[in-house]
């Protein structure tokens, strides 16, 4: 059990293989002799499914992390800025309503009561319009920095759009050549195990045997070592959140400069919602949906008929119909592993788990995962099962929080419907997220709620949905107002207009970044 831990052998590619590699490597010294041995075994017949096309801020630290420039991102990885997400028809089946979730905090956040005063005196006002800027920057397309700005510093924070296929392309490309990545591209056909349960080596298909000392699973949806060969059970949650389908297509501009969005887009329709992610050069649009309250037909013709109305003119056919390729059809079962980590194997992106990409948690929850594995990496087999333990402590709580803090747009819904009424009903609610409902009738979410250092989402994050929502906390409490709301909502309106007139385009920006590059920190 003393047994050193110097060879990480990853299995799979795709951006979650891909990104466990680079951290692990970076921050390990794979590239130096003294440093870990890591290798990467990818099946070449097996093509990841490559519709993960938003992050989070923790992007921009994660690639700075493994050194590669945001200016080579951007060029390589078809990439745009993304400042949060706007969610239209959300709150009832008028479908003229919408709301903001920015990345940045309310102008005030922790220092005043910002949801009294709003609820009081601009109740028409959606919340995060009051208290912050980034939404107004999102409606106007701005970039969330300036082209003078360095890389990966902003002036709002932001996240990235990205074609999930050539980021996956471009993470290899810079493993093999500045991290010290060993590649083998080749079908697993057996596990070898030893005596004592943990896996020992995985026999190849044409190199053999490939021998580890920590194995991580990165094989999507079939987990092929934690699930498969260690039967770690899933532990299924489509009992509180019912989608288990999607159809993605690509869409084109109507022109190479049409405006490109600052948010991700998500509309709701009557069994779930729909995606819409600008890239540079094409928008990503798909639905994700409910196979119990509709059909794969009435979706699809849910999809078509919103890419008709909103994108129609750009991909008209000869019919005066929207020529619409095929869409892809995914099925997934909503649900996240009994435990992450067993023995000498850990899972980490599809394999631990999935469920619909509402907020775009996964990828996010890639980078925690593999962030947390590299900094605490066991010296020895002897210290792993310890690690083991801590990091399936971390991601339960992880994975319960991200499904509680989707089923709170759920909840708040007045949408007509079966699918809709029966997200509200009680049975389908957790237990924990009913008790926060009841706390916060009275006061706003706050740290107190969520006191992890590196919590998932942030209390700000379940304020800007909550009110976003139109969940009115009450008023009358018997606490003291405390600092005054006003001045902070003077000072987002003010940076609104600044902003406004300070920062270029996200296609201006963008472009600039591919003629002319970002400087260095």
């Amino acid at each position: 059990m003393s047994q050193p831990v110097r060879h990480i052998v990853i299995v799979g590619g795709g951006s979650a293989g891909w990104l466990a590699a680079g951290i692990i490597a970076a921050d390990h010294q794979a590239h130096a002799n003294a440093g870990l041995k890591v290798t990467l075994i990818e099946s070449p017949d097996v093509a990841p499914i490559g519709v993960g096309e938003g992050t989070w801020p923790t992007m921009r630290d994660t690639l700075a992390r493994i050194g590669v420039t945001e200016t080579a991102f951007f060029r390589e990885c078809d990439a745009a800025f993304k400042q949060g997400s706007r969610f239209n028809g959300w709150r009832g089946s008028g479908g003229d309503d919408y709301y903001f979730h920015p990345f940045v905090l309310p102008q005030g956040y922790g220092d005043a009561d910002l949801a009294g005063p709003w609820r009081e005196r601009y109740p028409h006002v959606p919340f995060a319009d009051l208290v912050s800027f980034q939404p107004h920057l999102c409606v106007a397309g701005r970039a969330p920095k300036q082209a003078a700005t360095p890389e990966y510093a902003a002036v709002a924070n932001y996240g990235y759009h990205l074609d999930a296929g050539k980021f996956g392309t471009f993470l290899k490309k810079h493993c093999l050549e500045r991290l010290g990545v060993h590649y083998v591209p080749d079908h697993v056909t057996g596990i070898a195990s030893h005596e004592n349960g943990d896996i020992a080596a995985l026999q190849t298909k044409t190199h053999g045997p490939l021998a580890g000392d920590l194995f991580i699973d990165c094989t999507g949806m079939q987990s092929l070592l934690l699930g498969r060969h260690f039967r770690v059970p899933l532990i299924p949650q489509k009992h509180v959140l019912f989608n288990d389908s999607a159809l993605a297509v690509q869409v084109p501009y109507p022109a190479d400069d049409s405006p490109i969005a600052s948010q991700t887009t998500s509309t709701a329709q009557r069994a779930g919602w729909i995606w819409d992610i600008g890239l540079p050069t094409r928008r990503g649009i798909g639905h994700v949906y409910s196979s119990a309250h509709t059909s794969d037909e009435q979706a699809e013709a849910d999809l078509r008929a919103y890419i008709g109305n909103c994108v129609g003119h750009c991909v008209e056919g000869g019919s005066g119909q929207p020529d619409i390729p095929q869409p892809r059809k995914l099925t997934f079962e909503p649900g996240y592993r009994q435990q992450f980590w067993h023995r000498n194997c850990v899972a980490i992106g599809l394999s631990a788990g999935f469920i619909e990409p509402l907020e775009a948690s996964a990828l996010a929850l890639v980078e925690l995962s593999a962030a947390m594995v590299s900094d605490e990496m066991p010296a020895t087999r002897a210290a792993m099962d310890i690690v083991a333990a801590r990091f399936n402590d971390a991601f339960t709580y992880r994975w319960e929080r991200v499904i509680e803090f989707l089923k709170l747009h759920y909840v708040l819904s007045a949408r007509d419907g079966a699918y809709w009424e029966d997200n509200r009903r009680d049975e389908t609610v957790p237990a924990r997220l009913r008790e926060l409902l009841t706390l916060w009738r009275h006061r706003p979410p706050s740290r107190l709620d969520f006191n992890r250092i590196e919590e998932v989402f942030p209390s700000a994050s379940w304020q800007y949905v909550l009110y976003g929502m139109g969940f009115l906390p009450e008023s009358g409490g018997t606490r003291r107002a405390g600092v005054a709301a006003e001045p902070f909502y003077r000072e987002a309106a003010d940076l609104t207009r600044r902003m406004l007139g300070a920062l270029p385009s996200n296609r201006e920006l963008i472009e600039h970044i591919r003629r002319h590059g970002l400087q260095k920190i």
